[in-house]
């Protein structure tokens, strides 16, 4: 199964040259790195990088996470993957850039 993490482009340049990260501000600060279905991606990129530009679209097997990853109740009472240890290049499945055309973040067909 695949999961979604939405990097600002220093965050998405971190990981690829040091080919691990410890994830985005807030995921530092709370203990884990944040991920969503693709069913909550659009949802996490209106809530939380609304406006911002530059952003990369990670998709990621859940599978390679192994009990790393956990399924925890967040938003509205959903379960959301939550990563606890670091973000390796390895768990990349793809990358894909995440424009902003002005109202919205334009997300890859693949989560169509």
């Amino acid at each position: 199964m695949l999961i979604y993490k939405i990097f600002r482009a220093d965050e998405w340049a971190t990981l690829q040259e040091q080919g691990a990260s410890d994830g985005a501000p807030i995921d530092v600060s709370d203990g884990y790195i944040h991920f969503s279905t693709a069913e909550q991606a659009a949802e996490t990129a209106a809530k939380h990088f609304s406006g911002v530009e530059g952003l990369t679209l990670l998709a990621c097997d859940a599978d390679v996470m192994g009990d790393d990853l956990k399924w925890e109740v967040s938003r509205g009472g959903a379960l959301f993957p939550h990563l606890y240890r670091q973000l390796h290049m390895t768990d990349v499945v793809w990358s894909r850039a995440l424009p902003f055309d002005g109202q919205a973040h334009q997300f890859p067909k693949e989560l169509e």
